[in-house]
């Protein structure tokens, strides 16, 4: 079958972060979102998702990682406008640290229903938050081979953004539960290695015909196609709980789609990951966080991933000028230095004796910040 990648202007970005509603005394989720939604006239922008405890605000397509944050800051305001008259608060992470899916509600949508209906107990379960993050491909021939070079830095992203360490109330063990948690969906998880755009239409057209899917936003793919946009979409990151974070990612993304869409116009030919290395790496990343040694070339060389990142940054440093993002990326330093929201969470429970309420003010507290906190 054949699927039309749309036109879109090279290396612009869009962001999409999904928030949750919580009590402000208890900091336990609260099913807000229809009755802020039904006041609020959000568009696209602003909507339901999966659980009535989420609300997914949605930036504009920007050429600048600035101006897409300060879109999503302008819906944040629009939505605690609301939140606020119910003493309801807003707050972001991978997980929430102590809720419980039997006393979440699913919002009444047919997509909705259908997913758990196929899915059960894991879709029951998938009280998880992310960051999505749009960025232009300006020709997608090159969709499959971009993609499949940031599958090398999926565990960077991941370990970044690790920020869901306790599940219903326990410590998991993991930097990120969301990511194994996501991954049970049935075609959630790594992105198939296809070698072009005609190996993803034909891989869309066997689905499609085996019932698998409907149409191609079913796939959820860590790092996928989005051909209504023309853009590539990283989906693999926990929620961050601040805009500043946010951004960090949104500009190491955007840096990376427009590198090797470069290197790809200077006719260079990309060496691929074993696919076994890429599913190690994801593992790794969930279980290990920050701490991970990732696997990052043939030979199976391993690296730290903080190692590895100031290894690149400086290679990325001309392209984040020319793309207006020099600061949004120097914040991943603040990142790697302060640690990730997965490491303060843990902290926070840990000066606090366990007590994941704390945590939950926390997770407030940096939200309200726009920036990541030090612990006390």
């Amino acid at each position: 079958m054949e699927i039309p990648f749309a036109e879109s202007a090279r290396s612009t970005v869009g962001l999409e972060w999904e928030l949750m509603l919580a009590d402000g005394e208890t900091g336990g989720l609260v099913p807000a979102a229809p009755g802020i939604l039904q006041v609020l006239d959000g568009g696209e922008k602003i909507t339901a998702e999966l659980l009535t405890n989420t609300i997914e605000l949605t930036s504009d397509p920007r050429e600048r990682i600035a101006d897409a944050i300060d879109d999503i800051r302008g819906r944040v305001d629009a939505v605690r406008s609301q939140a606020d008259k119910h003493n309801v608060r807003l707050l972001s992470s991978g997980s929430h640290p102590f809720a419980k899916w039997q006393d979440q509600n699913i919002t009444e949508k047919s997509r909705y229903r259908t997913l758990i209906d196929r899915a059960q107990w894991w879709g029951r379960n998938l009280m998880i938050w992310g960051i999505h993050m749009h960025v232009g491909v300006d020709d997608g021939r090159k969709v499959m081979q971009i993609i499949g070079q940031l599958t090398k830095f999926l565990p960077h992203f991941e370990a970044l953004s690790a920020s869901s360490p306790f599940w219903a109330g326990e410590q998991t063990g993991y930097a990120s539960n969301r990511a194994l948690v996501f991954q049970q969906l049935p075609t959630a998880g790594l992105p198939w290695e296809l070698p072009d755009w005609a190996g993803f239409e034909g891989y869309v057209d066997d689905l499609i015909r085996t019932g698998v899917i409907s149409e191609v936003t079913e796939l959820r793919w860590d790092i996928r196609p989005a051909p209504r946009w023309g853009t590539i979409e990283l989906r693999a990151c926990d929620s961050v709980s601040n805009t500043f974070e946010f951004g960090a990612l949104a500009a190491l993304a955007q840096c990376l789609v427009e590198w090797f869409s470069r290197r790809l116009d200077a006719g260079e030919e990309f060496e691929p990951l074993q696919p076994w290395y890429h599913r190690e790496n994801k593992w790794r990343a969930a279980r290990y966080g920050m701490d991970v040694e990732v696997i990052v070339d043939r030979a199976g060389r391993e690296s730290k991933v903080a190692d590895h990142l100031r290894e690149a940054l400086p290679q990325l440093e001309p392209i984040a000028d020319d793309l207006g993002c020099r600061a949004e990326l120097a914040a991943l330093h603040t990142i790697l230095d302060l640690g990730a929201g997965y490491q303060r969470q843990l902290s926070v429970a840990q000066r606090h004796d366990g007590d994941l309420t704390a945590v939950v003010k926390h997770l407030i507290a940096e939200f309200d910040a726009e920036r990541p906190l030090p612990v006390r």
